[in-house]
């Protein structure tokens, strides 16, 4: 099988995409979530620290389910490219993993990458980058997803 070549995303596509991301989508807007770069086959995304995202801990460290939200998404929306329409079509998470290194104080921000967009399966792989109790910005999570490719 021959992997997928990419469609061009006209700049006004990928500010819509932008728009609903941070503003429309209710979880990811109250998460915060923001879009810092969108590429052919590659994706980086913060969501910021907040309290509220945050475990018990001092200092407080940003819940691992966070991270593994941004991730997902992420890893899902640098494949849009790869759809033959990449607004209207859609995708799903087959498979999600995620590997954490070491505890997040700050911003998280997350660069995927698509490894391979095959007939009907991506896949990514994704870095989160945050500032840890140390002060240091370092990577403290990584992750892979797969995702189901609906094309129209």
């Amino acid at each position: 099988m021959t992997d997928v070549e990419p469609h061009d995303v006209p700049d006004e596509a990928v500010a819509m995409l932008q728009e609903y991301l941070e503003s429309e989508h209710q979880f990811l807007s109250w998460l915060g979530f923001t879009v810092e770069e969108f590429d052919i086959g590659r994706l980086v995304a913060t969501i910021p620290f907040d309290d509220k995202l945050t475990n018990p801990t001092d200092p407080p460290t940003i819940q691992g389910g966070v991270a593994s939200t941004l991730i997902d998404v992420v890893g899902g929306i640098a494949l849009r490219p790869y759809l033959t329409d990449p607004l209207e079509d859609d995708l799903s998470t087959i498979n999600l993993n995620v590997n954490y290194l070491r505890p997040a104080t700050g911003d998280l921000t997350a660069t995927a990458e698509v490894i391979r967009a095959g007939g009907s399966v991506g896949v990514s792989y994704i870095e989160v980058m945050s500032e840890t109790p140390d002060g240091e910005e370092k990577q403290v999570a990584v992750g892979m997803g797969a995702y189901r490719l609906f094309r129209s």
